[in-house]
């Protein structure tokens, strides 16, 4: 995500690098470079021009501290004007209402149908809402179909009419069976085109003025850049949206959507969305954001995640087990498995500060853990509990019947050994510094 972009930038910055102040020229040389690499990116020339302008007129202004090098200056303007160009602040969604209705519009192939399905798991494990989602894409039976196995998937009713080709009334009958089911949050999707049309506007328009929803959002394909802006503000024009989605931040993504939309629509982005998983679903955050472009990392949302997978009674039992060392295959295919429910390994990986440019070259996916819980699932429940038992026989079983080679097993069960050595260690550690700290000072 951003990758050539926080390249680009990176490489600007660099001209600064060892001069011992900030002047004119080479601010202005800095600044022609971070023009040319937000115009790469695909961001609208006069916001890249209006951007850099402001960053020279700040950094031109700016008092440099002999602790503060010029370069690192000047990367502080540019981050604070990156937050403040994609929103500054972000701006939770209204879900306020009995019930409360949010109507989701957007281009098709824009990722709208599965960013529904996301938003109602968020919304209900989240903020503990019990919602129902409307399929409003009449003209799309695989679209329905799609609603239908993302709503089993996560637990949420989908209201279909075979039948009604009238996203009106469909939509005003899914709000009437909710109230009926006692649901306090409706979804609607509702259907997207290839591209604008008359038609396709006047019937979203249509469906907002007769349910009245208490949010509206537009969902759009981050990976096309310039286009993406302009289709959101011919839909604000007519819609008056609420605020933006940005989905398949996982792909090949330059930023210029990111960057630009904010300027163009005077809306804010809400939520990005990244991958196929249900879970793969993040708040904006414009400074983290900003962050992530820079190739600052992104901690406090690599924490969160981390909070939002692992229950703190389940921490405190683990933690007991290290102390007892009783850790076994059990608890680690467990850890394994709430790691997965973060998101992607490499962009979790990018949001460490400094590991991000570190592995960026590196071929990292979701697959990196199969062959570990292929042999784990292979073993026995007793050789899970007890991997001391595991002999060269059932080395030999446990790799047939993983398909992998018992180098592969020994190399998994070394490295488990010297984990469980190492969390051993760390926990007596923090206990022998809570007994140091506790002894009075000499």
């Amino acid at each position: 995500m951003f990758d050539k972009l926080s390249e680009r930038l990176e490489r600007s910055f660099k001209i600064l690098k060892g001069q011992g102040s900030i002047t004119e020229i080479n601010v202005a040389e800095t600044l022609k470079d971070v023009r040319r690499a937000l115009l790469d990116a695909d961001v609208n020339y006069k916001i890249a021009k209006t951007f850099t302008d402001t960053v020279k007129e700040k950094a031109l202004g700016q008092k440099i501290l002999t602790a503060v090098k010029p370069d690192q200056m000047m990367v502080k303007i540019v981050h604070d004007e990156l937050a403040i160009l994609m929103g500054n602040s972000n701006e939770e969604i209204n879900i306020k209402g009995s019930p409360a209705v949010i109507l989701i519009s957007g281009l098709q192939g824009s990722g709208k149908t599965t960013f529904t399905g996301k938003l109602a798991l968020h919304l209900k494990s989240k903020k503990g809402k019990n919602p129902i989602i409307v399929a409003g894409d009449v003209y799309r039976p695989a679209a329905i179909n799609q609603l239908q196995v993302l709503g089993e998937q996560i637990g949420v009713p989908v209201y279909t009419e075979a039948g009604n080709q009238d996203p009106v009334q469909l939509a005003k009958d899914g709000i009437r069976e909710a109230k009926k089911l006692g649901k306090d949050l409706v979804i609607i999707d509702t259907a997207g085109r290839l591209a604008i049309d008359e038609q396709m506007m006047k019937e979203i328009e249509a469906i907002k003025k007769n349910v009245n929803p208490t949010e509206t959002l537009f969902v759009v394909d981050s990976m096309t850049g310039q286009d993406a802006v302009n289709t959101a503000k011919e839909f604000n024009d007519r819609l008056d949206f609420d605020g933006v989605v940005l989905t398949k931040l996982d792909g090949d993504t330059r930023g210029g959507a990111a960057l630009s939309i904010r300027s163009v629509v005077d809306k804010p982005i809400k939520f990005i969305s990244a991958g196929e998983k249900m879970e793969a679903l993040e708040l904006f955050h414009p400074s983290r954001m900003a962050d992530r472009i820079l190739g600052m990392g992104d901690i406090v949302s690599l924490v969160e995640r981390a909070q939002e997978q692992f229950d703190a009674e389940e921490a405190r039992k683990l933690q007991q087990k290290i102390a007892k060392n009783t850790f076994n295959f059990d608890d680690f295919i467990q850890q394994i498995q709430q790691i997965k429910k973060m998101g992607n390994i490499k962009e979790l990986a990018g949001m460490i500060p400094g590991l991000g440019k570190a592995i960026k070259k590196l071929d990292i996916d979701d697959d990196a853990f199969n062959s570990i819980e292929a042999m784990i699932y292979s073993m026995t429940p007793a050789e899970r509990a007890t991997p001391a038992i595991i002999n060269g026989s059932r080395k030999k079983r446990i790799a047939a019947g993983s398909g992998t080679s018992v180098q592969e097993l020994n190399r998994l069960l070394k490295q488990f050994d010297d984990t469980r050595k190492m969390m051993k260690m760390m926990q007596s550690g923090s206990k022998m510094g809570r007994m140091m700290g506790g002894l009075p000072k000499r």
